[in-house]
């Protein structure tokens, strides 16, 4: 008993740490992005780099991706059986071998063949800016072998239970980035941009040395494919392979539809969605970490009850934190785009291309942090099978709306064809996962979304009043812009705070209840 509760308390430790780097390195990740916007805008030329940078997370996508995940389980079990590093250390050194050659060999022909592949992936692209985004593919393709050895060694020292090194790599990533954009962009371009990529990721790759020394874990090439924890982690690759390249492939096809509809599209895109992602990575992701190993707890001794009420109140916090938040997105997407871009090459025009992307991915927030409570739960329950499925339709849409609505309404369609996807993805999962496994009380759900609805709407109403008000009376400038969005943000928290509590919602108790989990774990 004693053992189980240290096991507990070990895993309660890991998720606060992971948690906590993992929201610094999203917002120094968020802090990196100003930065670029400031010295490159939304143009042509960054447009070009996410592109080259696109084909390099596809890639990865492919194989390091899938086979990282698919060391971790397997190398723990493997340490936990045997208690010997050293037969770990060996199929790590096949799997290295292995992974390393494939994607080096990969990268290779990608590199020579990078005008074609830019001509696919951004048909939209011509003359100097395809022949930018081709060299660009060349130098970021570099980054393919570090990114993947970083993954692989970061899932070695996870197995051992060491994840210090592996959560805190994306700082000094972000740090250079940083540099490079601010420093040396202004003097080199955007080529300034793809080197720090690569310096950067060969920094990610020196923090996983670190661990792997302290563990003595001896690695050299090795090509035993007969190994059998090495045949273990190649029969885990396929489902999660599959996951991982359609995600990445969406944003390519994104990307695709958007080099076609105008110039700056991508990195407005890229901008919005940045701010999507923060609000997701810090409000939901950050708050409900205790409840992931409860999922697994509940799942492992077949408690459906405890597992529903696990799911309820994970959604429920889901609702009462992000549906406000999409509100405010709506009402505030211009003044917000303009403070955190608008500064230095980030022009008016980029801040109304960037709003709008916003505007219609806002519904995509509540979605994301929903699909990924129930797709969790999913997982816990064993079923993987069927979320994939659910990914595979929701691309479809995804893919069908970015060349019916994105090249009819250019970024407006492309960023609510993301939303729809992301959507229908959020609700297949949760009526798949309350049919088939019982594990979510379905009829209480419109019971959570009305009530947590009401309250965000009447507070999105009155804040878009005080929106117009002040948008008035203030002018433009950095000052006004602040006050402009701080006035909107505490109107609409204050007002949906005091419906929440008219309605006597239970809802009113979650979010600090969520927070004082956390903030124990963390203690």
């Amino acid at each position: 008993m004693l053992l189980g509760v240290k096991a507990r308390s070990g895993i309660a430790q890991a998720a606060a740490l992971v948690t906590g780097l993992t929201a610094l390195s999203a917002v120094l990740g968020f802090l990196r992005d100003v930065v670029i916007a400031g010295v490159f805008g939304a143009g042509a030329q960054l447009d070009a780099f996410l592109v080259a940078q696109g084909l390099m997370n596809l890639v990865l996508a492919l194989i390091a991706g899938a086979m990282a995940k698919s060391t971790v389980p397997v190398l723990a079990a493997q340490i936990s059986a045997d208690g010997d590093s050293n037969k770990a250390a060996h199929t790590l050194s096949v799997v290295l071998t292995v992974t390393l050659t494939i994607l080096g060999l990969g990268s290779l022909i990608m590199a020579l063949a990078a005008p074609l592949v830019v001509t696919v992936l951004a048909p939209g692209f011509k003359g100097e800016q395809a022949d930018l985004a081709a060299s660009l593919t060349r130098i970021v393709l570099i980054a393919t072998v570090l990114i993947s050895g970083t993954n692989l060694l970061a899932a070695a020292a996870e197995a051992h239970r060491r994840f210090f090194w592996s959560a805190i790599q994306g700082l000094p990533f972000n740090l250079i980035m940083i540099v490079a954009a601010g420093v040396f962009g202004p003097r080199y371009g955007v080529y300034a941009l793809a080197v720090g990529f690569v310096v950067g990721s060969g920094a990610r790759l020196l923090c996983q040395f670190v661990p792997i020394r302290a563990l003595k874990l001896r690695l050299r090439a090795s090509w035993d494919l007969k190994d059998p924890a090495f045949r273990s982690i190649a029969k885990l690759i396929p489902p999660l392979l599959v996951g991982s390249a359609l995600g990445n492939a969406n944003t390519m096809v994104d990307r695709a539809v958007g080099s076609m509809v105008g110039e700056g599209t991508i990195s407005a895109l890229s901008y919005a969605w940045r701010i999507i992602s923060l609000g997701q990575t810090l409000l939901v992701a950050s708050l409900l970490t205790a409840l992931y190993p409860a999922f697994g707890a509940a799942a492992g001794t077949r408690d459906l009850t405890e597992m529903r009420r696990l799911v309820g109140r994970g959604l429920s916090t889901v609702a009462t934190v992000l549906l406000p938040v999409c509100g405010f997105l709506l009402v505030c997407s211009v003044p917000l785009v303009a403070l955190v871009f608008e500064h230095g090459s980030f022009s008016p025009a980029d801040t109304q291309r960037t709003a709008t992307a916003m505007l219609w991915y806002a519904p995509a927030l509540l979605a994301l942090g929903w699909r990924e409570m129930v797709v969790r739960a999913s997982y816990a329950m064993g079923d993987s099978r069927r979320p994939v499925t659910v990914f595979v339709m929701a691309m479809t849409i995804n893919v069908v709306g970015d060349f019916t609505l994105g090249l009819t309404f250019g970024i407006a369609g492309i960023a609510a064809s993301t939303s729809l996807s992301v959507l229908f993805a959020a609700v297949a999962n949760t009526w798949l996962l309350g049919r088939r496994h019982d594990a979510v009380d379905l009829k209480s759900l419109p019971l959570i979304l009305g009530r947590t609805g009401a309250a965000a709407a009447v507070g999105t109403a009155a804040a878009g009043g005080v929106y117009y008000l002040l948008s008035q009376v203030l002018g433009g400038g950095l000052f006004n812009e602040l006050l402009l969005v701080c006035a909107v943000g505490l109107t609409l928290v204050s007002v949906n705070l005091g419906v929440l509590y008219a309605l006597r919602a239970p809802e009113r108790r979650l979010l600090a209840e969520a927070i004082d989990v956390v903030a124990r774990r963390h203690r």
